[in-house]
Formats: structure tokens, C-alpha cells, sequence
């Protein structure tokens, strides 16, 4: 039979053409089916390898002061919020007496937009007082803020309500009012969208922090804004020694104490009780950080670029802090907690103030209980030197 070369040539030729159509359809057809897993996006570990925190202290850094002062400057223009000098001009509406101290109502000048009505409790004793900012937890229940501290009065839904609120978290005791029978002038306000300030809902956060983008601010950075102007009123009263006024707070509230004493001259020490853990061990799937709600009400956006949360509260340092976890705490995974525990360590010692700086893990999960109260007031006692 007689050959055709060319015709061969041209048969393979087809056939090659064939072939890479083919690996070209498969290729093209090998596309990203899915993309989202967990409530995060499938490339998530590219994302945090991006996270190397470059503002985050390090043994290179040579002045412990110019590091702070960057690191609170980056904080601060990522809350998105401007400066705020408005009169406190402070009324009291209401008040109760409660044998050795006395609960007010007191209602202040928090920024320039929002005048709100807070609790406030002080001694009778002869002042000036050491002072203690109460900043409230998220719990997802938003009828009750500055209530769930400090034991409201006329008004039965409230006083229920913060029972069963300290029932659940504290014991039955009211954290600021067991501060207040030591010899403390206390204040919690109601976070936006608490108590006075709602109503909200866990649904409706994710709107409410879109739309705060939109007016070019930042719900969390709001949040942060109103704990500063909340320490400088707190400081600023008669009654009240500026040189030993603590925050301390719980869950969302102990974020809220960090950061305030990181970003604000006028808290001169802190606890924090069952919020504290690094980025990485938080965002695993299955971790609550990963649904949104509270979420919102606590991150800045691009911090992570910059700074991570244990860094954040480093910004704090030397100042005395105590920082509390529940070694079954479901929220905070217990090694994630221990890593940020140490790198903050490892920067109070920097400051020559390793004895300024206190970590205890207690039994447990994400409660305040009673013996933790106990263990941070007398702690606190002994910073203030009482």
C-alpha cells in the first residue's frame, strides 16, 4: 500500500490539536467551585500569612516610647474618629442611697453628639477615691448595658434583668457594686445600641456597622472614641484620685478596658477578664470570632495589618494589668490565649515592669465568678495601694 506522508503528518497534527483543546477545556473548567467555608473565604491561610505585624514590638525595638507612641497612632487613625473636647457638662437626675456609698444618675456630654444618661457610684467617706471605669460585655443581649455592672433601680425590667445577668456571669454580685462597698468611685455608661442607647439586635449589627462606613466612621471605632471621652469624665470628677482610676471589663468588655488603657492617659491601670488571644488561634474555624455580630462592634478594619490584639494591649504598658482566662473558656482557644499572654509579657518586661504585669488562667469557662472578683479587686487594692 503506498504511503502519504503529508497526510500523516496532518492526521497527527489534528490529533495534537485535539488533545490540547482538551487540556485547555479541563484546565478552563478547573475553576474555583467553592469558595467560602466556614464563613471564610477558602484562601483565609493566604490571608493570614499576609498578618506579620509590623507595628507589633520586637527585641530590635530601642525606644520603648516612640514604639508606643506609633503604635497608638496607627490605633487611633484606624478608629476613624476625630478628637472630641466637649464639656462634659454632667446633671444628676437621680439618686439612691446604698448605705456606705451612694448610686447615681448622672447624665454627661459623652462626645459631641451623643449626651447619655450613666450610673455612677460613689463613696461616702471622705474623698479624693481610687476610681474604676465598668465597661459592659456583648452577650448578645442589648436591653441592658451600664446593668449589667451596677444594680439599677426603678425600673423593674431592668433590675430583673441585670439579676439574671449576674446570676448567669457573676455570681449573683454585681461587679460594681462590690467595688464600690471597698471604697471605689464606679461609672458605666451604655455602649451604642445598649440599654438607653438601643434598641439593637444581633441582625441588625451588621447594618448598623455598614452604615457607619458609609457616613465615613466606624462602629467600632465609636465604641472606642465614647471609652475614652467615658475615662476622661470618670477622671475628671471631684470625688475621684486621677492617679488610680482602673478599666475593667468583661468579654467584649475586657477588649474595651485594653484598649482604652492603651489609647488613654487618664486609666492608670487595668483588667481585663476573658478577651485576649492572637489572631491566629482565633480565626479557626468553628471560633465565634468567625460569625460577625459581635465582631462589629470590635474590630477596626486594617488593624490586622499593623497590629494584633496582644500588641494592642501592649500599647498599654508599663501600666499595672491583670488579665484573667477560663481554661475552658469555649471562645478564647486556651493556647491562642497563653501565646498573646506571653508576647505581651515579653513587652511589660521591656519596660523594666515585669511585676506590673499579671496573667492568671482560673477554672472555668467565659464567666466572672466570684472568686475572680475577688482575686482582681484585691489585686487592684494592691496597684493602688490600698
Amino acid at each position: 500500500m503506498p504511503r502519504h506522508p503529508d497526510r500523516n503528518r496532518s492526521f497527527r497534527h489534528l490529533c495534537a490539536c485535539a488533545l490540547a483543546l482538551l487540556a485547555g477545556l479541563a484546565q478552563a473548567q478547573a475553576f474555583q467551585r467553592q469558595a467560602i467555608d466556614g464563613n471564610l473565604p477558602v484562601f483565609a491561610p493566604a490571608l493570614k500569612a499576609r498578618l506579620t505585624f509590623p507595628l507589633a514590638w520586637t527585641p530590635q525595638v530601642k525606644d520603648m516610647h516612640a514604639w508606643r507612641t506609633a503604635g497608638q497612632a496607627k490605633l487611633w487613625e484606624l478608629t476613624l474618629q476625630d478628637r472630641d473636647d466637649t464639656p462634659f457638662a454632667p446633671q444628676v437626675i437621680a439618686q439612691q442611697d446604698r448605705g456606705s456609698y451612694v448610686a447615681r444618675q448622672v447624665v454627661f456630654s459623652l462626645t459631641a453628639t451623643s449626651r447619655v444618661r450613666a450610673l455612677l457610684l460613689v463613696p461616702k467617706a471622705p474623698g479624693p477615691h481610687p476610681a474604676a471605669l465598668l465597661l459592659h460585655d456583648h452577650g448578645g443581649r442589648f436591653d441592658i448595658g451600664k446593668e449589667k455592672l451596677i444594680a439599677p433601680w426603678d425600673d423593674s425590667a431592668r433590675e430583673a434583668a441585670a439579676r439574671t445577668w449576674a446570676d448567669k456571669y457573676f455570681s449573683g454580685r454585681m461587679p460594681g457594686d462590690e467595688l464600690a462597698r471597698r471604697g471605689y468611685v464606679v461609672l458605666a455608661t451604655d455602649a451604642l445600641g445598649w440599654g438607653d442607647r438601643g434598641p439593637l439586635t444581633g441582625d441588625a449589627q451588621q447594618a448598623l456597622a455598614a452604615n457607619f462606613f458609609n457616613l465615613g466612621s466606624s462602629l467600632a471605632g465609636n465604641m472606642a472614641l465614647e471609652d475614652l471621652r467615658a475615662a476622661s469624665f470618670l477622671a475628671s470628677l471631684p470625688e475621684v484620685d486621677k492617679g488610680r482610676v482602673a478599666a475593667l471589663g468583661f468579654s467584649m468588655g475586657a477588649l474595651r478596658a485594653w484598649q482604652v488603657a492603651a489609647l488613654s492617659d487618664a486609666i492608670t491601670a487595668v483588667v481585663a477578664v476573658n478577651w485576649m488571644a492572637t489572631t491566629e488561634g482565633l480565626m479557626v474555624p468553628g471560633n465565634n470570632q468567625l460569625r460577625g455580630s459581635s465582631a462589629f462592634q470590635m474590630l477596626h478594619p486594617g488593624l490586622l495589618r499593623h497590629l494584633d490584639f496582644p500588641d494592642v494591649a501592649s500599647l498599654a504598658a508599663p501600666k499595672p494589668a491583670l488579665f484573667l482566662a477560663g481554661a475552658t473558656d469555649p471562645l478564647f482557644p486556651l493556647p491562642a490565649v497563653r501565646d498573646a499572654y506571653g508576647k505581651m509579657a515579653r513587652v511589660w518586661n521591656a519596660w523594666h515592669a515585669a511585676d506590673k504585669f499579671e496573667t492568671r488562667i482560673l477554672p472555668g469557662g467565659h464567666v466572672f465568678a466570684r472568686e475572680a472578683q475577688q482575686q482582681s479587686f484585691d489585686w487592684l487594692d494592691r496597684q493602688f495601694g490600698r
